[in-house]
């Protein structure tokens, strides 16, 4: 647990050098913040940025930031350092994962704010979900890829499909129907209705295949790579 604690503790000093990446984390809580006071338009859905810009937070901000993490400090030969210094590989994964997945849940409680006191709980709940399986995802490729430039090129088309697709789903019938097999769609129907009744039929079977699609993808990544 100590060992833990000294990443999770690194990475946040870290976060606050990388301004990259800390806009990431800051980005949509504050634009949440910003619109759903501000605009208010005749007939539009009640908080419909809250969950619009949810989706999107969890594609993107927890996906990049595992990704960027793990990809530079591969370049930079950290981890080397770190595994000579009696580290464990799941300790330090273990780490990362947890902090990139603590300051993400802050920011949910921060769009959270906006909504309801009866429905937060479980907004965050849907929110931690998402925000596990795409840690994982970005873990994945940040474990990969040999370089941050590398990592980048992967990175983009996989932020750009879990979190615009969804938004663009609402106006395309076509993009509707390919992006409910990707999670965070599933996520994007339980937060529009704010019920599990969202997820219809299949839509919990989708989002825990996504998710277990994300670990064996992890596992293979990591067997073949690994940290160093």
């Amino acid at each position: 647990m100590h060992n833990i604690f000294v990443i999770m503790k690194k990475q946040f000093r870290d976060t606050l050098k990388n301004k990259t990446i800390l806009v990431q984390f800051l980005m949509f809580p504050m634009l949440t913040l910003v619109m759903e006071n501000a605009i208010h338009i005749k007939d539009m859905p009640e908080h419909f940025f809250v969950k619009l810009f949810a989706v999107m937070f969890i594609g993107m901000a927890p996906l990049t930031a595992a990704t960027a993490i793990l990809s530079e400090e591969k370049e930079k030969n950290t981890l080397r350092v770190l595994m000579m210094a009696d580290m464990k590989p799941w300790q330090y994964l273990t780490g990362v994962g947890s902090y990139i997945w603590l300051i993400c849940m802050a920011g949910a409680g921060v769009m959270a704010s906006c909504i309801e006191t009866s429905g937060r709980l479980f907004f965050l709940g849907m929110m931690g979900i998402g925000i596990a399986i795409s840690i994982v995802a970005g873990a994945c490729i940040g474990i990969f890829s040999k370089n941050q430039m590398m990592a980048t090129s992967l990175q983009m088309p996989c932020m750009m499909i879990f979190s615009f697709a969804p938004m663009l789903a609402m106006f395309n019938e076509d993009i509707r129907r390919i992006s409910d097999i990707f999670y965070t769609q599933q996520l994007k129907c339980v937060f529009d209705q704010m019920s599990l009744d969202g997820f219809g039929t299949n839509g919990a079977m989708i989002v825990c295949v996504n998710a277990v699609i994300c670990v064996i993808m992890f596992a293979v990544a990591y067997r073949k790579k690994g940290l160093e």
